[in-house]
């Protein structure tokens, strides 16, 4: 219900829910042995335990999202960066409109962590936390901000350093833009140039879009499976 893909707003609620209904009845029959001790009809008993499993999942399933939002932050970062921000579209994760450049990022990015089969590191890392923390030892709060806040950190640099290239084409051509607009107050430089900025900056997408994304799954499964 909540990890990267399978929550977009583009996928129906019908099939999120019955998606996390399969999976559910599948860990169920693979964990029997590590649940079934600890089930009691006793509600004081029974709740906690339901309601920090539903933390523990949540957890997981918004540790590997926060790196899909640090990618779009991005995108659309890259976007404005290269002055092709201007063209709104629809989004591929969230309902509200994104720029088309973004949109294209992130909907490549998902179907590459898809062909890289990251939804079952997914599954594999919610069977790995019966072992981490047992259906006994209810939700840490304390250790879930550690993890959210260490996810965001280290997203966010990762991103950052992909999209360096671009920061620093865009320092570059503003500086320029702006000794060119004093030099020659009387022509209308930033129109004239703009043409220029973004096509320049489609060809670095071009040429650059390859690796990034490359290392962005890499950097994926490194930050939230490999952890």
């Amino acid at each position: 219900m909540l990890m990267p893909g399978l929550s977009s707003v583009r996928v129906p609620m019908q099939v999120r829910l019955f998606v996390a209904i399969s999976a559910t009845a599948g860990l169920l029959v693979h964990l029997s042995d590590q649940i079934f001790p600890y089930v009691s009809r006793r509600p004081d008993i029974l709740a906690p335990m339901i309601i920090s499993e539903l933390l523990v999942g949540a957890l997981i399933g918004i540790m590997a999202r926060l790196y899909i939002l640090a990618l779009q932050f991005m995108g659309s970062a890259i976007a404005m960066l290269i002055g092709f921000s201007g063209v709104a579209g629809p989004s591929v994760e969230e309902g509200e409109p994104q720029a088309a450049l973004a949109s294209i990022i992130s909907l490549s990015a998902l179907l590459l962590l898809f062909v890289f089969d990251f939804h079952h590191e997914i599954i594999r890392a919610l069977v790995n936390s019966y072992r981490v923390a047992p259906v006994d030892v209810l939700f840490n709060p304390q250790g879930a901000l550690v993890d959210i806040a260490d996810t965001i950190s280290e997203s966010f640099f990762v991103v950052l350093r992909l999209g360096s290239p671009f920061v620093a084409y865009s320092l570059l051509v503003n500086l320029t833009i702006g000794f060119v607009n004093k030099l020659v107050p009387q022509i209308p430089v930033y129109f004239i140039s703009l043409p220029f900025v973004i096509g320049a900056g489609l060809i670095i997408v071009y040429f650059g879009i390859g690796p990034m994304l490359s290392l962005f799954a890499d950097s994926f499964f490194e930050i939230t499976v490999g952890r």
